[in-house]
């Protein structure tokens, strides 16, 4: 979360998109990814957690996203 592109990303955005996700996988090493709206920000948020789909393990805006 130090990187310069993610240091807005608040604890609460995080929260929003794993408890509704629009979209979520399953990555081939367990982990899975998560994505939401943030509508304060005109963004997608990618969340991706350890395969226990709780601990994040990173959180990045997504310009790529389609839904």
């Amino acid at each position: 979360m130090a990187r310069p592109d993610r240091r807005n990303i608040e604890p609460g955005m995080i929260l929003s998109v794993l408890r509704r996700p629009e979209r979520s996988e399953r990555e081939t090493g367990g982990r899975v990814r998560f994505w939401g709206y943030i509508h304060d920000r005109r963004q997608w948020l990618r969340v991706v957690t350890l395969s226990d789909k709780e601990t994040v393990h990173n959180a990045m805006f997504d310009r790529d996203f389609r839904p």
